[in-house]
């Protein structure tokens, strides 16, 4: 009896943790996200083509006080940075809620957290308050201790998937017909 419902916990969490992960992605984090990319667009439909001054800024602080605050000063390689920066901080986010190249999305989002997180502590200077410790019985750093949550949630849909209620089921569905 114990193994039949630990067989059943075990199968239930095949579609349970994923469906949580992305509920929980999108009730917290996307929304944290999105905002972020709004305040890199610049101006017009086509403001990710043009990002703001707060842009770089924000990604690259450092050679932006060195340019004088002025963007213009920047190469390709910088706007090509903040632009795609810009771009993931919307379609990552999207593709973890449609569940769509879900797996690839949570590596995306693995990947530009920690971007994220050396930015903040080697360009912005990040005190050790903010970068925070683990195993310190104090688990609210914005770094360390958040974002480890948030690896958490990536990692689940790395490996289990974006669960049944996922465009990725959809499109495995049309690809078995």
């Amino acid at each position: 009896m114990i193994k039949t419902l630990l067989t059943r916990l075990d199968a239930t969490g095949d579609w349970l943790l994923p469906t949580l992960a992305r509920f929980t992605f999108a009730a917290t984090l996307a929304g944290y996200f999105w905002a972020s990319a709004l305040t890199k667009l610049g101006d017009g439909f086509f403001g990710f083509l043009s990002p703001s001054l707060g842009a770089y800024a924000q990604i690259f602080p450092r050679a932006m006080e060195a340019a004088g605050y002025d963007a213009t000063q920047l190469g390709l390689f910088h706007w090509a940075v903040v632009t795609a920066g810009t771009l993931a901080e919307f379609i990552l986010p999207a593709l973890v809620i449609l569940g769509l190249a879900t797996r690839l999305a949570g590596l995306g989002m693995i990947g530009f957290v920690v971007v994220q997180s050396l930015t903040d502590i080697i360009g912005h200077g990040a005190d050790a308050t903010a970068i925070g410790a683990w195993f310190d019985r104090v688990p609210d750093s914005h770094i360390l201790d958040q974002r480890l949550f948030w690896m958490l949630l990536f990692v689940t849909l790395i490996v289990k998937g974006a669960g049944p209620l996922s465009l990725d089921r959809l499109v495995a569905r049309r690809l078995e017909m």
